[in-house]
């Protein structure tokens, strides 16, 4: 028996730490990125850009641009008005939501600092971005609504600054959820009364500061209309969504237009978008009749790509005095920037199932407003609104554990869902299906050292030491896996949350498989060997992935919201399992024997209780020669499946982080980080490894040093690497991980989410951290990102450390337009 027809179990795949496939081509340089791509009589783009973050447009003179070297043409937004398209915006969160007209380049009027007004065309990038500065625009500088706090409150009626002076109000649309309505749980306006005369009440507001998600390789594009389709190649996490968004808006038919992501050098959510350049690129395309690139610079996506998280979130926490939370209300304002984005609107949404977190509140109340201004769009980033809602939940708990004198392990531990009450239904209206909070953290408590390190606190502040050690704390779950379909569809998201596959048993014994997850960076084709490998019992190293060209897979809803392997490895396993199916009667008949008599294991069906046997992929091959098959079996055990979830999915962990901070200085010092995440069963450790690293390291940059700045006219000053800090390797530490196992009971793998989960977890557990160090100085906020000089203000100016400068929020009205309540939504 060859390895081919047959694998033993000693080399079972799932659970093996095995290398990525794919980066043998990316280390040794023969990776194909959008921009190494060039086609015959190629054309290179550059966008003009606008300065203002809000102007009209008077007039654009391109007539010296026109005339420089190699310039075939300089186009504007008129001139493209009928063959742009528009960028979509696919989750409008209310009925009414205030949704402006986004022009991929619009001809009147611009909106954000960095909007294109004009695209130069040209032999070469280079002589495109030097004609594009000969392009002469005569602007009419308006108010900019900057302000996130000033932007809810101002309108038509009181004369306030309008990001869309034509809409009347920057308020897009008002959301709520309370769970006395949805009947998910009591009244939390009773609950906060009742514990301000018999209990605690905590009453916080955060700042979730605007991030950038600066991924590795810039924004590309390529389109090639020469054929019998237009192709577009394209730096995205989103092919099949992005063709259905072309044709939706061009009216070019669907079955036209191929897009293809080839190597994608990551995306944490930035490159899920259909943007304004990919239209352009298209329009200009179609409009020439030939290929045109369009690639980035770098200060060009840090500052039209689209951003990241913006909140002001006020939360109300209630409890009794012994600590058992009894209700929770959160009101959230949430800048949109200048357009609702593809999934922009809905990014808070997502957060509001997940400020409960682990917690068994009785009551609870989330009312979220969004908001149009004058600066960049936002949309999803690493978490998508959960990170949002763990940092303010994670604090919180800190909070109310200070409040009431107890440690806050213990404050935790006292009002968590214990493992025996899975499945747990929250008082959001979800059902978590499994976990184990206890095992998490009695875990990491044991790696940490969190004994010894609250007794080392404690003699640095008996001591007056001027460096003094914090521990922060942040036990969090994630809603992931996108998801239901039905529940997206009562949450009125425009697509649903299925995802597809295919398997091709090859004549030759070789497997090809189709997937409609494209990846950009997670080791799909690593992962999604393994699983085919076991589950069909063929080695590793026979299966081949396909992905990312919606002209090979021609369905799939691709990849965001760590649903790659919970829904796109279902789907596989469908596929399989199918391809088995279809094989046992071919087998049957050639071994002469009953289908009921068959076993199929490690590849190769058998006839029970005989040594007479056959492999799956030697069926493969006589189904391909088709010379002795069944009556009406047809020649082929190829198969493909679609996976819609019954559930979200709901990885969890503990993670633990010791800080010094420095009280004269307010230098900081991350002396230890250990997390334990709970992500069901493991495909390969090593893949999970390098996820957790890499969502630890973002999730501790919004902590510590990331932060979008705009200057009082609306420019982004921090439009490069030199004001925008990432942080290196030199800038981290050796993190200590490890993980306990709840398997997931919604699907046939056990296994969890993990793309996002250090990332959601990372930012409270640090903060808490810092704040937790100072705290007997009086602080009990620090803004982030946690800067010397903010940390060194907090000490030094009483407390909070800018973490509710500016305006007070506004109370929620939801009279005006675009603010309809959609109370039990989720549900």
């Amino acid at each position: 028996m060859t390895a081919t027809q047959e694998r033993s179990t000693e080399t079972k795949e799932i659970g093996r730490d095995r290398r990525r496939k794919e980066d043998q081509r990316l280390i040794t340089g023969r990776t194909r990125w959008t921009d190494n791509i060039q086609l015959t009589g190629m054309l290179h783009l550059a966008m003009v850009r606008s300065p203002f973050a809000h102007a009209k447009i008077v007039s654009i003179d391109t007539s010296a641009a026109q005339q420089s070297t190699n310039v075939v043409a300089v186009l504007t937004g008129a001139d493209l008005a009928e063959t742009q398209g528009a960028c979509i915006n696919a989750w409008a969160i209310t009925t009414d939501q205030v949704t402006p007209a986004h022009p991929p380049m619009p001809a009147d009027r611009v909106t954000f600092a960095g909007e294109t007004v004009a695209v130069v065309v040209a032999r070469t990038a280079a002589e495109a971005r030097d004609a594009a500065e000969l392009v002469d625009v005569e602007y009419d500088e308006l108010p900019a609504a900057l302000d996130l706090k000033e932007a809810a409150e101002a309108s038509a009626d009181n004369g306030g600054i309008l990001a869309h002076p034509d809409l009347g109000t920057n308020k897009s649309a008002f959301w709520k959820f309370d769970s006395a309505e949805a009947g998910t749980g009591g009244n939390v306006d009773e609950a906060i009364e009742k514990a301000r005369s018999e209990g605690v009440v905590i009453e916080r507001e955060y700042r979730q500061q605007r991030l950038i998600p600066a991924f590795m390789e810039p924004r590309s594009v390529v389109v090639d209309p020469t054929g019998e389709q237009i192709t577009m190649w394209s730096a995205t996490q989103i092919p099949h969504i992005l063709r259905f968004a072309l044709a939706a808006t061009t009216g070019v038919p669907e079955s036209k237009i191929r897009v293809i992501a080839p190597d994608v050098g990551g995306g944490f959510g930035g490159k899920l978008q259909q943007t304004p350049e990919e239209m352009i690129a298209f329009a200009v395309a179609r409009r020439l009749g030939r290929p045109v690139k369009y690639t980035e610079t770098r200060s060009e996506s840090l500052m039209t790509a689209h951003h990241g998280r913006d909140q002001w979130q006020r939360l109300t926490l209630a409890a009794t005095k012994d600590g058992t939370v009894t209700g929770l209300k959160v009101d959230l304002l949430a800048d949109l920037g200048a357009y609702v984005a593809i999934v922009g609107g809905g990014v808070p949404v997502l957060g509001a199932f997940m400020f409960n977190s682990i917690y068994k509140f009785p009551a609870y109340q989330f009312n979220c407003q969004t908001v149009l201004t004058n600066k960049t769009w936002t949309d999803a980033y690493r978490g998508a609104g959960r990170p949002e809602a763990t940092y303010a939940i994670e604090r919180l708990m800190n909070e109310l554990a200070a409040e009431v004198g107890m440690d806050p392990l213990e404050l935790r531990e006292k009002n968590w869902i214990k493992h025996e009450e899975f499945p747990f239904t929250t008082v959001a209206g979800l059902e978590y299906d499994s976990g184990n909070y206890e095992a998490a953290t009695a875990r990491a408590k044991e790696l940490f050292g969190y004994d010894e390190l609250r007794a080392e606190q404690k003699r640095r502040r008996d001591s007056g030491d001027t460096v003094q050690l914090g521990i922060g704390i942040s036990t969090f779950t994630e809603m992931c896996g996108l998801a239901p379909s039905r529940v997206l569809g009562s949450l009125n998201y425009g697509a649903g949350g299925w995802e597809h596959a295919e398997v091709r048993m090859l004549p030759t014994g070789k497997v090809e498989v189709v997937t409609g997850a494209s990846a950009h960076g997670q080791g799909h084709e690593t992962a999604f060997s393994q699983i085919v490998a076991d589950r069909l019992g063929v080695p590793f190293e026979d299966v081949e992935i396909l992905h990312g060209d919606t002209q090979v897979s021609h369905k799939g809803l691709d990849t965001y919201g760590s649903r790659s392997l919970v829904v796109g490895g279902e789907a596989l396993v469908l596929a399989v399992d199918k391809v088995i199916e279809k094989a046992k009667p071919i087998a049957a008949h050639l071994l002469e024997a009953s289908v009921d008599d068959l076993e199929f294991s490690g590849g190769r069906f058998s006839v029970r209780g005989t040594d007479q046997g056959m492999a799956v992929t030697e069926i493969a091959t006589a189904a391909f020669a088709a010379h002795n098959l069944p009556d009406g079996v047809e020649a082929s055990i190829d198969s493909e499946a679609t996976y819609d979830p019954v559930n979200f999915n709901f990885p969890h962990g503990t993670h633990l982080c010791a800080m010094e901070v420095d009280t004269e200085t307010g230098a900081l010092k991350m002396r230890k980080y250990v997390c334990v995440d709970d992500i069901g069963n493991i495909i390969n450790p090593l893949i999970v490894s390098g996820q957790v690293h890499g969502g630890l390291v973002q999730g501790i940059a919004q902590a510590l040093w990331e932060e979008a700045v705009y200057d009082d006219s609306g420019t982004l000053v921090s439009g490069s690497f030199v004001d925008y800090l990432l942080p290196t390797a030199a800038d981290t530490i050796s993190f200590e991980i490890d993980h306990t196992t709840s398997p997931s009971t919604t699907n046939s793998l056990g296994t969890k989410g993990v793309g996002e989960a250090g990332t959601i977890a990372s930012t409270p557990a640090v903060v808490n951290a810092v704040v937790d160090a100072v705290r007997h100085l009086g602080v009990t906020d620090i803004r982030m990102p946690c800067t010397p000089e903010r940390v060194w203000k907090a000490i030094n100016t009483g407390g909070k450390g800018g973490s509710t400068e500016g305006a007070a929020m506004p109370h929620f009205d939801q009279s005006e337009p675009g603010q309809d309540s959609t109370e039990g939504a989720g549900q």
